[in-house]
C-alpha cells in the first residue's frame, strides 16, 4: 500500500526558500503522477504544482508559484520534491503531496484523482 509522508515544513522569513520533500514507501512511484497542494486557514486545497510520472516528467505549476517553486522526482530515492524560493506571507499554509496512478500528463485542477495523500506539512512565511 501506498503511504506519502511530508518533510521540510517550518517557518521561513518573506523573502527565504524551503524544500519540501514526499517520501514514497510502499511501492514505487515510477507509474505515478505526483501532485503538491496546499490549504490556508478558512480556504479551499488549491494545486500548487504536479509532476508526471517518471516516463513523462512533464511539470505544471499554478500561476501563483510559477517562476518561484520548482517541482523534481528522485526515483533512486522514491521521493518528490517541492522547492520554494521568493516565499511570500500568502505561501504560509500546511503543504499536501498525493499520488495518481497515471502514465498521462499530471492533472493540476483535479484533485480528486489523486488517491494518495501524506499527512501534510506546515510552511509558515513571517518575519
Amino acid at each position: 500500500q501506498l503511504q506519502l509522508v511530508e518533510s521540510g515544513g517550518g517557518l521561513v522569513q518573506p523573502g527565504g526558500s524551503l524544500r519540501l520533500s514526499c517520501a514514497a514507501s510502499g511501492v514505487t512511484l515510477d507509474n505515478y503522477a505526483i501532485g503538491w497542494f496546499r490549504q490556508a486557514p478558512g480556504r479551499e486545497r488549491e494545486g500548487v504544482s504536479c509532476i508526471s510520472s517518471r516516463g513523462s516528467g512533464s511539470t505544471d505549476y499554478a500561476d501563483s508559484v510559477k517562476d518561484r517553486f520548482t517541482i523534481s522526482r528522485d526515483n533512486a530515492k522514491n521521493t518528490i520534491y517541492l522547492d520554494m524560493d521568493s516565499l511570500s506571507d500568502e505561501d504560509t499554509s500546511v503543504y499536501y503531496c498525493a499520488a495518481e496512478f497515471w502514465l498521462g500528463t499530471c492533472v493540476l485542477t483535479e484533485m480528486s484523482r489523486y488517491e494518495a495523500w501524506g499527512q501534510g506539512a506546515q510552511v509558515t512565511v513571517s518575519s
